[in-house]
């Protein structure tokens, strides 16, 4: 069996609805806020679900996810959803269009809608203390910032109307050198008496770079030509820029203390680990790492072998064809020749390969046979012993190698 129930929470009371399964309305009430009203509920709830108690589940829609009584609700093993106040009154239109509210009605709305549309909603969480600290702080930082941007806003807007050759002038309006200057000199006449030491030191106590060029930026815009109002409207503005000042300037100072309370209780939360930054890598735990290198961001080429250290030579490969000339070498001399400007490392002459069982074929005239024990062959591409090197030599005009007669093949 399920039972579903509408909440809908006042300061001082809550108007409740129960409802079966197929939408029939079993009880209404109006219920006191504290421990009163939530025995009254459990009443309630007790009356309608009767021997069958330990096998119902009780759904519960509120316009709240927060407070003692969403707590209490939750402890005692209800079904909480908490509905966006937009998420019902969108839900409202679709059943009436007269735009009637009433907290009967509300309670009603609720009932039905999670009814209907539980699958649509989020249920309330049962949160440990630790985790209800952290968004106590966290969503008061956020209203602090949201609160700051708006009265930055307001002073953009009041600047504007008097002296725009403050908004030139200053990028940052909650700036810490920014508040500090337009305290001191809220109107043109006044900030255009500046002096560069006064700017330069406000620049310095907020911790700003290039103090003597920003100095230069600052003068330049706050004294140069704009148009004002005149003199009793440019000191009504002047006095409401002063107060926004002072607001801006305690939200900065509330805004940092909050951060560092909300980092203080994300910290002592046991999912911290878990959620916060990946650690950094420490290379003195890797294979092959020593101690020493745990310091550095390379302690793990450690186990490499360095660059500087010379390839070992290639072991002798009989080449593909058309790899006699192949850069690097020269296929008529032997000689190496570099095609970059990076230099081939020395390698040890190798010895003479050894001879081969099979006869190879001799070579044709007018070439010039391999010399084996050049020190040339090195660097040159590898070649097997038993090819002949090609030579620039030009052959003699005529056949290369004499025809065997007919004869003696017919012999």
């Amino acid at each position: 069996m399920r039972l579903f129930v509408g909440d809908d929470w006042a300061e001082d009371h809550h108007d409740v609805e129960l409802m079966d399964e197929r939408g029939r309305v079993l009880a209404r009430g109006r219920l006191p806020e504290g421990v009163a009203g939530m025995a009254r509920l459990h009443e309630l709830i007790g009356e309608q679900l009767g021997e069958g108690a330990d096998d119902a589940e009780v759904v519960i829609g509120t316009e709240t996810d927060r407070g003692p009584w969403v707590g209490a609700l939750v402890a005692a093993g209800y079904t909480v959803y908490g509905v966006n106040p937009l998420q019902a009154s969108r839900y409202r239109e679709r059943h009436g269009v007269s735009g009637a509210k009433s907290d009967r009605g509300d309670a009603h709305m609720l009932t039905d809608m999670v009814r209907t549309d539980s699958h649509q909603l989020r249920a309330v969480a049962g949160d440990s203390p630790g985790a209800e600290a952290v968004k106590v702080v966290a969503r008061t930082h956020k209203t602090l910032i949201w609160e700051r941007s708006r009265q930055v806003q307001r002073l953009r807007h009041q600047l504007r109307e008097y002296f725009p050759a403050a908004l030139e002038a200053f990028d940052d309006l909650d700036a810490p050198d920014a508040l500090e200057l337009l305290g001191k000199a809220p109107d043109p006449a006044k900030a255009a008496k500046l002096t560069r030491a006064q700017i330069s030191a406000a620049l310095k106590r907020a911790r700003r770079r290039d103090i003597p060029g920003k100095t230069t930026v600052i003068l330049a815009a706050l004294r140069s030509a704009q148009l004002g109002q005149p003199p009793a409207v440019t000191a009504a503005y002047a006095v409401t820029v002063r107060s926004l000042v002072a607001v801006i300037t305690v939200l900065n100072e509330q805004v940092k203390t909050l951060q560092g309370q909300v980092e203080a209780d994300f910290g002592r939360h046991p999912d911290a680990r878990s959620t916060g930054p990946s650690p950094v890598w420490d290379p003195s735990s890797a294979p092959g790492s020593s101690a020493n290198s745990a310091t550095t961001r390379t302690g793990i080429s450690a186990a490499r072998p360095a660059r500087t250290t010379p390839a070992p030579a290639p072991s002798p490969v009989p080449p593909e064809r058309g790899r006699s000339s192949s850069p690097g070498s020269s296929a008529t001399t032997g000689s190496p020749t570099p095609s970059w400007p990076r230099p081939s490392p020395p390698s040890a002459p190798r010895p003479a390969p050894a001879p081969s069982t099979t006869p190879s074929a001799p070579a044709a005239p007018g070439t010039t046979p391999p010399c084996a024990n050049s020190p040339a062959d090195s660097s040159a591409s590898s070649t097997d012993a038993s090819k002949p090197a090609p030579s620039t030599t030009k052959p003699p005009p005529g056949p290369q190698r004499e025809k065997t007669p007919q004869s003696d093949i017919a012999a």
